[in-house]
C-alpha cells in the first residue's frame, strides 16, 4: 500500500481563505449520513469505488486520508482506452473524466460514507466545472460497477435533494463503469510530492483540510515516527 499523505495528517494548512466552497446553504457542516447503504460484508474483503469530482489531484488526496481506504489511484473513466492519456483527455472531447479509483475495506468504511465525503469535497451543482477547472473532463460523476452501487448513489442524491442541502440542483451523473485507466505515474501521489506547487496550495490542500475538519472521526490515525 502506498504511503500517501504521510505527514499530511499533521500538516497545518495556512490557506483557510481558499477553503473548499460549494453552493450549500448551510455553512461548513457535515452532510447527512446516507439512509441507504451497501451492507457490511462478513470477514475481510476489499471493494472499489470510482468517482470524478474535478481535478484528480484533489480527490485523491481527500480520500487517501480516510480510515478503511487502502489505496487511491488517479485515472480516467468514461471514455475508451485509446484516449486515456492526460494530453488527450485535457481536450474535453474524449468522454473521460479525471477520476479516482478508491480501494477500501467495506467493513471499516461504507460506500455510503464515501459518497458523503465525495459530495462534501466538491461542488456537485456545477456542470463541467470545479473552481478554476473547466471542461467535460472535470464533471461530477459516479461510475458504478453494480446495480447496488447505482441504487445507493441514486438514493443519496435524492436524500440530499429532498433535504435541500444545496442551493442549486445536483448535476452529478451516474455512469456505468466500462473501464478505469490509471493516469500517468507523475499524477499519482501528486499532492504529497508537490506540496509547494501553487495549485496544490490554493486548491488541493484546502479541500483536504476541509474534509479533515468536518470528518475527524473518519480519518486515519497519524503514525508515530521512531
Amino acid at each position: 500500500m502506498r504511503q500517501i499523505l504521510k505527514g499530511l495528517l499533521m500538516f497545518t494548512l495556512p490557506f483557510a481563505a481558499f477553503a473548499c466552497s460549494t453552493s450549500r446553504a448551510a455553512t461548513d457542516e457535515p452532510l447527512p449520513v446516507a439512509k441507504e447503504d451497501l451492507p457490511a460484508p462478513q470477514g475481510s474483503t476489499t471493494a472499489t469505488a470510482v468517482f470524478a469530482g474535478g481535478c484528480f489531484w484533489c480527490t485523491e488526496g481527500v480520500f487517501e486520508q480516510l480510515a478503511g481506504v487502502t489505496d487511491v489511484t488517479s485515472g480516467y473513466a468514461g471514455g475508451t482506452k485509446d484516449t486515456a492519456d492526460y494530453e488527450t483527455v485535457s481536450t474535453g472531447t474524449t468522454g473521460h473524466a479525471e477520476s479516482i479509483r478508491i480501494t477500501y475495506d467495506p467493513s471499516k468504511i461504507s460506500y455510503g460514507t464515501l459518497l458523503r465525503v465525495f459530495f462534501t469535497a466538491h461542488d456537485p451543482t456545477t456542470r463541467d466545472r470545479q473552481g478554476p477547472d473547466v471542461g467535460h473532463q472535470y464533471r461530477s460523476a459516479i461510475f458504478y460497477d453494480s446495480p447496488d452501487q447505482k441504487r445507493v448513489a441514486e438514493a443519496y442524491i435524492k436524500q440530499l435533494a429532498d433535504a435541500k442541502v444545496f442551493d442549486a440542483p445536483i448535476v452529478t451523473t451516474l455512469e456505468p463503469l466500462k473501464g478505469f485507466y490509471p493516469a500517468e505515474a507523475y499524477h499519482q501521489d501528486y499532492v504529497v510530492n508537490h506540496m509547494t506547487q501553487p495549485y496544490v496550495c490554493q486548491v488541493s490542500l484546502p479541500k483536504i483540510q476541509h474534509i479533515r475538519a468536518l470528518y475527524k472521526s473518519l480519518l486515519k490515525q497519524p503514525t508515530t515516527q521512531p
